[in-house]
């Protein structure tokens, strides 16, 4: 498939069209076409935008337009250098898909003064590619993620080809250090294919890269010990440029086609191939001036963002624009209308072969529905609340399980290492953990045919499980409560995607993100303080109500309510926070399902006199939370029986918002309902106590909610002496009920030494018997 003069001609004339449109979304508010003399009044007042690396990124475009017609393929283009926006939107816009979706921008010289005034500028659009991109499923504001999203994508997609181009700045990052791994885990006889295109163009904004300035040789050898096998392409000349870069195109889709054919011929593979990958070195500002006031530009730093940013104020520099601009030869690419040429059209693939237009880019549209068991039959029997001990994420295993019988190609478990340690092991039953190499007899459960993805990396797990819902399919990440930090940033790109799509008609809702966080604080009994930090739950709680979600349920059947819930959903992302260990079993299935459809109850079982006019109210939201809460309540029923205790379980955490804060929010009835119009509220929480009170802002009165959480005090110890260091034992909570119950009792204070004599007896005892007291360790509700 080598390249004629012919192609090689329009080739280039389309890739100077975009160049062309680069340019102009930069820099001008009018006069799009340069059809008259250019003058200062053209020029936006406030220049913003990223040329350097934009160049590149249409070269890559037009050849992969050039390949997708002639091969027939289904291609998707992830751009890691997200701030080449305007090249991305320049290219969708000459495929067409850009006035379809957007019929004002429409193809002709007044959709293109349109097109250039909206980039930057209030009520436009962006600089880096996001959702408002057609053809994105990267947001490109953050960098690091674009081979995990790549790779996400291609899982269980066998006939998609992702092209991923990652930024020498971006190679800089640890996330795009650790996702070169993901070939490990693509299975071509049932995956996709990622072909990365690694684009150095040797700067950051301000310095050199790593491996802008490393030799071809070492870059090699980097890449070669990763698994792949590199082609270079390099060089300044544009027309020796697009015969290498067409020829190493067509070598590395015939390299994927000879790897997946072959894996598919026989069904199977047993070892990692090596697959193909392009290291594209090219000037930064490609065709951009090459000096400005004596100063080079194209080829330097100063080339990143806007190489002339004087062109308003400085004759000298507007000229130099003009003349930047007319080097395109923009009569030659666009008609009278100001339409692209038809002959240049005609480059671009048709209707869904788009890259801009492909469905695999706009996933709610190809997604299905997951058929999912009833969940109601995985259900743990409570003949009585709090007087059985079972893991409630054992359960939920079984249900993921049969997720994966009836899902085979559209459901995938993403975990770092901890599918067994996190009691989700069943999974196991049907499936395999997911390695593409040879296996050995001590392995557990590895196959490359495996679907269960366990990667020592929260950050590609978490990206993985991205690009599989942005094109369509279902998921959960589990992982320990402590770590999801690493990809707060992450996820809160994530929301912010989803939050942007809410004004996008277009983008069809996907499959949310589902995330599970277990080994929690307050149980990592053996890993100690660095283990112990609930902070994620924070990120969440921070992000728009229309797309965050998070779930605290107090047990196993609250937990596969909740579960089912999450995997029905669409559009959100979803935190489940539960614990690993035995715990006690408070809710019945039926009791459950009405409980976390409200999102929060009175417990009336639990209270004194069925809740009713209490003096002290007790509320939780967290499993241990709950364990104390309900021990405090115990211990209240039976040391002060006077006292009128009402107990508050919330699962839903953001039912504490107002609805105007979020559409789980509890109106102002149902929260006097729960909590009452005046009297105190002891609160014991799974996370951090800031986090409770941000949920309460605006409430009447929310100084009379005492909260109890993680204050930062931990150490490898036994579960109860946690909740002790953090202030947030049943005795605690009795001691903060005493003091601000509406009537205290005549004995409050012989109750109150009561309680912190038990603290010391606590204390002496794990220090000699490193384990808790017997009437703690077997504390069960006395019914």
């Amino acid at each position: 498939m080598a390249l004629t003069q012919d192609d090689l001609v329009d080739i280039d004339a389309y890739w100077r069209a975009a160049n062309f449109l680069t340019v102009g979304q930069i820099y001008l508010q009018d006069n799009p076409l340069l059809r008259e003399p250019l003058r200062p009044e053209h020029i936006k007042p406030r220049l913003l935008g990223h040329w350097g690396t934009s160049p590149g990124l249409s070269l890559i475009y037009a050849h992969l337009n050039r390949a997708i017609r002639a091969r027939d393929l289904d291609l998707i283009l992830l751009a890691g250098p997200g701030h080449g926006g305007p090249a991305i939107v320049a290219n969708a816009y000459l495929e067409g898909t850009y006035s379809e979706i957007y019929p004002a921008i429409s193809r002709d010289a007044s959709g293109l003064r349109s097109l250039f005034r909206q980039f930057s500028t209030p009520g436009g659009i962006p600089s880096h590619v996001g959702p408002a991109t057609p053809g994105s499923i990267h947001e490109g504001g953050e960098l690091g993620y674009v081979l995990a999203h790549a790779f996400g994508a291609a899982f269980d997609n066998p006939r998609l080809k992702v092209v991923a181009v990652v930024g020498d700045g971006e190679a800089e990052t640890g996330p795009l250090e650790g996702s070169w791994k993901g070939i490990s885990f693509l299975n071509p006889a049932r995956d996709g294919a990622v072909l990365p295109i690694l684009h150095l163009n040797g700067y950051k904004i301000a310095g050199p890269t790593v491996l802008g300035r490393a030799s071809d040789e070492d870059i090699a050898r980097l890449l070669m010990g990763h698994g792949y096998e590199p082609k270079f392409v390099e060089g300044h000349d544009p027309s020796k440029i697009h015969l290498d870069f067409a020829s190493a195109l067509d070598a590395s889709f015939d390299a994927i086609d000879r790897i997946q054919s072959d894996a598919r011929a026989r069904a199977n593979v047993d070892r990692k191939p090596r697959w193909p990958m392009i290291v594209l070195r090219t000037p930064k500002g490609w065709t951009g001036p090459r000096e400005v006031d004596g100063i080079p530009i194209e080829g330097t730093f100063r080339a990143h963002q806007v190489p002339l940013a004087e062109v308003r104020t400085n004759a000298e520099h507007l000229a130099m624009l003009e003349d930047w601009m007319k080097s395109y030869r923009p009569d030659e690419l666009f008609d009278a209308q100001g339409k692209l040429a038809s002959k240049l059209a005609a480059l671009a693939p048709k209707g869904a072969r788009r890259m801009s237009a492909n469905p695999h880019a706009n996933g709610g549209r190809v997604s299905k529905p997951l058929d999912l068991p009833d969940f109601k039959s995985y259900a743990i029997d409570v003949p009585r609340a709090g007087s059985e001990k079972h893991e409630s994420t054992k359960q939920l295993g079984q249900m993921l399980r049969d997720v994966y019988v009836k899902n085979p190609t559209t459901f995938r478990l993403f975990c770092p290492d901890e599918t067994s340690s996190n009691r989700l092991g069943a999974v196991f039953e049907v499936e395999e953990r997911c390695l593409v190499a040879a296996t050995i007899p001590n392995d557990d459960h590895v196959s490359p045919a495996g679907r269960v993805m366990e990667v020592l990396s929260e950050h590609n797990c978490e990206g993985w499980l991205e690009g599989y819902v942005l094109t369509g399919r279902h998921g959960l990440f589990a992982t320990y409560e402590a770590f999801a930090l690493i990809v707060a940033s992450m996820t809160t790109q994530h929301a912010k995607w989803l939050e942007t799509c809410e004004s996008l008609p277009w983008r069809a809702p996907i499959p949310s993100l589902n995330i599970l966080l277990t080994s929690t604080c307050w149980r990592n009994d053996h890993n100690g303080f660095s283990h112990q930090g609930p902070g994620f739950m924070d990120t969440i709680v921070s992000k728009k109500g229309t797309v965050a979600r998070v779930y605290l349920p107090p047990d196993a059947n609250c937990l596969l309510s909740v579960a089912d819930h999450c995997l029905r959903s669409r559009s959100y992302v979803n935190l489940v926070i539960i614990d690993k260990q035995p715990e006690l079993q408070w809710l019945d299935m039926t009791a459950a399902r009405e409980h976390c459809a409200r999102g929060a109850s009175v417990w009336r079982w639990a209270s004194t006199a069925n809740g009713e006019d209490p003096d002290i109210v007790l509320a939780c939201a967290g499993d241990v939370a709950t364990l104390e809460t309900m021990a405090a309540a115990s211990w209240l029923r039976a040391r002060a029986p006077d006292l009128r205790v009402r107990v508050v379980n919330v699962v839903d955490l953001m039912s504490l918002f107002s609805p105007s804060d979020h559409p789980h929010g509890m109106n102002a009835d149902r929260f006097e309902e729960l909590f009452t119009k005046d009297k105190d509220v002891i609160f014991a929480f799974h996370g951090y106590a800031g986090g409770v009170h941000q949920l309460l802002h605006g409430r009447p009165d929310p100084s009379r909610f005492h909260v109890r959480g993680y204050r930062e005090e931990g150490t490898t110890t036994t579960p109860f002496d946690m909740v002790v260091l953090n202030q947030t034992s049943r005795y605690h909570l009795v001691i903060e009920a005493l003091k601000r119950a509406r009537r205290v009792p005549e004995h409050a204070d012989l109750l109150v030494d009561e309680c912190r004599s038990m603290l010391k007896k606590h204390t002496a005892y794990v220090c000699e018997h490193f384990e808790d007291l017997p009437e703690i360790r077997d504390w069960k509700w006395p019914g």
